[in-house]
């Protein structure tokens, strides 16, 4: 199975975790899904496999969220799922699918429980904060 990302690649997590996977020496296949949205099958599937709710994998910063009154509990899922279709940049992101699973990856560095290779070598976030050592492991936080 090929690993695939749903990715943003204006998101610094969407970067972060699509360098994770390269640095397990991985090529995903990147579905840039701003651009190639997921079909409702695909949506209710991810969903499904992630084990969340509609609402929980809706994204509010810098979405239409607050403006659709996205935050009233009257909403049901069908009607959340129509409007991540209806508005992709609803959907939160970076979403991951691989044999091991599939998981919204925020933080980015939940990837690595999803992922089937070792990590290949040191890596940092673009912001500095170091999640892999020299000899590939991964950094546990105190």
């Amino acid at each position: 199975m090929t690993v695939q990302i749903f990715h943003n690649p204006a998101c610094g997590t969407s970067r972060n975790t699509l360098a994770l996977i390269r640095n397990s020496g991985v090529e995903p296949e990147v579905i840039e899904y701003l651009k190639t949205p997921p079909g409702r099958e695909t949506l209710v599937w991810l969903i499904g496999e992630m084990g969340i709710t509609p609402r929980e994998l809706l994204r509010r910063k810098g979405t239409p969220y607050d403006e659709l009154g996205l935050e009233a509990s009257t909403w049901t899922d069908d009607e959340l799922i129509a409007q991540m279709l209806a508005h992709p940049i609803l959907i939160n992101r970076p979403i991951v699918v691989t044999e091991l699973g599939t998981k919204l990856c925020r933080p980015s560095e939940l990837v690595l429980d999803i992922l089937s290779n070792p990590q290949q070598g040191p890596f940092s976030k673009e912001d500095g904060e170091v999640i892999i050592d020299a000899k590939g492991q991964r950094v546990v936080k105190p």
